[in-house]
């Protein structure tokens, strides 16, 4: 697989990156093995995680399979903080204190003494920037992490963030796919002039892309189950649709599956370093890793351009 470089920073990861936010919820810790050996195997270098994902277990599960399935030295790993859920109710704390204190617990449930990038998973409007900042520097001084970013900023407030830290941030996460192209009117500008890479997640439209949902909702899929419908639902609406619709067409008549036009189209995007795919099933993962990666015919990238073009 591809490795590609992050920004303007000299850290590389695969173009492709592992997402966690269903381990030790919907992914088991069998299946967490079997989709990190297929990731690990097809050229898979960064894992992504966060605190917030399962209250810590899902960082909990990939420190246990640290040195199992693969050696430290061999991943990078990214995590976040200042992001909590409880009661189903999100709670954004980005104060220095929630910051380092995040961090060491993500430390010692990942079984490392440091990430490659640390993320600030969103702006929070009552806290200082500077605080902020300021815990992610330390961070970065004490050795805790390699690389700091940011998580769910929109294009003003990533601005802002790479112009006042006294530190390079090196990455931005946010949603970007074919069905979700909003990024490109202010972040990815922004972070492009700030010299960051864009690690999009839910790239695949939060699994729409892959043309499941088409003529029916299947029975083990997000979209049919309450907890989660309300995550996918907005993607099976009419306009997205017929994104769904052009993407099996291209797909089909260039002998590939819709996954691979849909995660091709995005890697060639602008500013992206990695997209985050989150395969709850090893099947799921082994479909993924089988993508060929590469880049689209220009009239087809066009053609899926103007049927996607945000309204």
């Amino acid at each position: 697989m591809q490795q590609r470089y992050v920004g303007n920073s000299g850290l590389r990861v695969s173009a492709l990156s592992l997402g966690t936010m269903s381990w030790s919820g919907d992914t088991d810790e069998q299946d967490a093995s079997e989709i990190l050996r297929t990731f690990i195997d097809g050229g898979g270098k960064l894992i992504d995680t966060a605190a917030s994902y399962a209250d810590g277990r899902a960082e909990a599960m990939i420190g246990s399979l640290l040195g199992d399935v693969v050696s430290r030295t061999e991943v990078c790993i990214s995590t976040k903080a200042g992001m909590s859920t409880s009661d189903g109710r999100r709670t954004v704390d980005t104060s220095r204190n929630a910051m380092l204190t995040g961090l060491d617990a993500s430390l010692a449930r990942l079984g490392t003494d440091y990430v490659d990038i640390w993320f600030a998973q969103a702006w929070d409007g009552n806290v200082p920037l500077d605080e902020t900042l300021s815990a992610l520097e330390f961070a970065l001084r004490s050795g805790r992490a390699r690389y700091a970013g940011i998580s769910n900023f929109n294009g003003w407030q990533s601005a802002k963030a790479a112009a006042v830290a006294g530190f390079p941030l090196v990455a931005a996460q946010a949603e970007y796919s074919l069905l979700q192209r909003k990024a490109e009117a202010e972040l990815v500008p922004a972070v492009e002039d700030a010299g960051l890479g864009l690690m999009a997640w839910a790239p695949l439209g939060r699994g729409v892309l892959t043309g499941k949902y088409r003529g029916a909702i299947p029975a083990d899929s997000r979209a049919a189950r309450t907890d989660s419908a309300p995550y996918v639902e907005p993607y099976l609406e009419a306009q997205p649709s017929s994104v769904v619709e052009a993407v099996a067409m291209a797909a089909k008549g260039l002998g590939r599956t819709p996954l691979d036009v849909s995660l091709s189209w995005l890697l060639s995007q602008h500013g992206v370093a990695t997209a985050i795919v989150g395969p709850r099933t090893p099947v799921q993962a082994k479909e993924i890793m089988a993508a060929q990666l590469t880049r689209l015919p220009p009239e087809i990238a066009r053609a899926l351009e103007d049927v996607s073009l945000p309204g």
